[in-house]
């Protein structure tokens, strides 16, 4: 396995990073093992101030950061920048929460005497990034752990190893022990051993459907907990609006968001029979008027793709669409890795990508008779990760929400996320929670005290 930074614009490889050694895995496996010991011993106020630190690090240190992922996997900068300074409000939440997170949660009990749950620390836990958010990625999944005491070794996308070192970096010059947080350019099956090793407590993916099924088979084989992030294909179901032109603009928004490529951007575009033509005639209209560039331009909406790769996948996935019968209302054809904002129409349940997550910049516009069917459309999809709804009636966005199948979801409103809201979702989706609180639950050891 190769780490490289690779212009996605061009092909050029940029930078290469060497691959780590067996040794050098093990080493790093010693060093998270003892580290542990000394900093799950260091008190809760002190890993707090630490961890508000790697936050204050990411202020200090944000056009470096943002610069390597512009480079790595080609967003604009501007969004780019706005990655890192959620990240790093993502981290000082948890700082500004270690208290809460870690206090004794005191039971009612029948008899006398008292009990309490006591949230302590598992050990060594192996992160496996991917990589459309490199920065925001780890900070959700480092940041609640380090609090509660754990160690990290973390596993970055091959096509990130200048931002994870960025990051390595940032975890060491804020105080962490040795060990506290291990950056390892590891191979797949490198990562395999990583999971095997008694060494390691749990696991953390964010990915692919495959990924997360590989990594969830072989932490089962070896009774490891896992926390699984995995892919989306998000609804956003319009049923009344008083204002058409800014739920457009929401909807477009919702779907560029990374270049198109985050797993809980809107996907699906459900949309009630009488909104049906003036909601797709515009959403068209305005999917085209994004323009591509170099992502390093002020003026760019859409950057090129992570890689030529995914633009070629992005580009099969439409052109079967086509040739199954779905209709391109604007877009559809790539230039090299880049690929234009695209909608898709008349996509059935027979073809592939009703089925499909599309991650680029391709939005699919679908016609429902009405709110039934809307949630319908919503609910017939292998994934349940996020939703968006738009609704001027409470009540019907009370009743829609609590019928849609996913993790999350956001009531007129796009790109709502935030600290202290859970993250994640349900069917192929994944299995666990991060961001909000919650996150601080998936690692940790629920420990019953029970004194008479």
């Amino acid at each position: 396995m190769t780490y490289a930074v690779v212009n996605p614009a061009t092909g050029e490889t940029l930078a290469e990073y060497p691959s780590a050694t067996d040794a050098e895995i093990q080493d790093a496996l010693a060093r998270a093992h003892a580290g542990f010991a000394a900093w799950r011993a260091t008190p809760v106020s002190e890993r707090a101030a630490t961890v508000r630190r790697v936050a204050e690090l990411h202020r200090e240190r944000r056009d470096e950061l943002a610069r390597a992922i512009v480079r790595e996997m080609g967003k604009p900068l501007a969004a780019a920048e706005g990655e890192v300074d959620f990240a790093a409000d993502i981290v000082e939440f948890y700082a500004d929460n270690a208290e809460r997170i870690t206090a004794d949660q005191p039971l009612d009990i029948l008899g006398e005497g008292s009990a309490v749950v006591r949230r302590s620390p598992l050990g060594v836990l192996l992160g496996i990034m991917p990589w459309n958010f490199p920065a925001y990625q780890v900070a959700r999944f480092a940041a609640p752990n380090l609090v509660i005491g754990n160690t990290i070794v973390l596993k970055h996308a091959p096509q990130c190893p200048e931002s994870s070192a960025i990051l390595a970096a940032i975890y060491a010059d804020a105080g962490l022990p040795d060990g506290g947080y291990v950056n390892v350019y590891a191979s797949n099956e490198q990562a395999a051993t990583m999971i095997a090793d008694p060494r390691v407590q749990g696991v953390s993916v964010t990915g692919s459907e495959r990924a997360g099924s590989a990594v969830a088979a072989l932490a089962g084989q070896h009774l490891k907990k896992v926390a699984l992030e995995l892919g989306g294909s998000d609804p956003f179901v319009l049923l009344s609006t008083d204002d058409l032109d800014t739920v457009v603009q929401n909807a477009v928004d919702a779907r560029l968001d990374n270049n198109g490529q985050s797993c809980n951007g809107a996907k699906r575009f459900v949309v009630v029979d009488d909104l049906y033509d003036a909601f797709l005639e515009r959403f068209a209209a305005a999917m085209a008027a994004a323009p591509l560039g170099d992502p390093l331009a002020e003026d760019t909406v859409l950057g090129p793709l992570s890689s030529f790769a995914a633009a070629e996948r992005l580009q099969a996935q439409v052109d079967g669409a086509v040739a199954q019968g779905a209709r391109v209302v604007v877009g559809g054809e790539r230039s090299g890795a880049y690929f234009p904002a695209t909608v898709l129409a008349d996509v059935t349940p027979d073809m592939d990508v009703y089925r499909e997550e599309l991650f680029g910049p391709v939005g699919v516009v679908y016609r429902a008779a009405d709110e039934a069917d809307a949630i319908r459309i919503a609910n017939d999809t292998p994934f349940g990760l996020g939703s968006y709804v738009y609704t001027t009636d409470p009540a019907q966005a009370g009743r829609v929400a609590d019928a849609i199948e996913a993790g999350m979801v956001y009531v007129n409103c796009v790109l709502a996320d935030s600290p202290e809201l859970p993250f994640g979702g349900v069917k192929r989706s994944g299995t666990s929670r991060e961001l909000g609180l919650l996150a601080a639950e998936e690692f940790v050891n629920k420990k019953l005290i029970r004194v008479a």
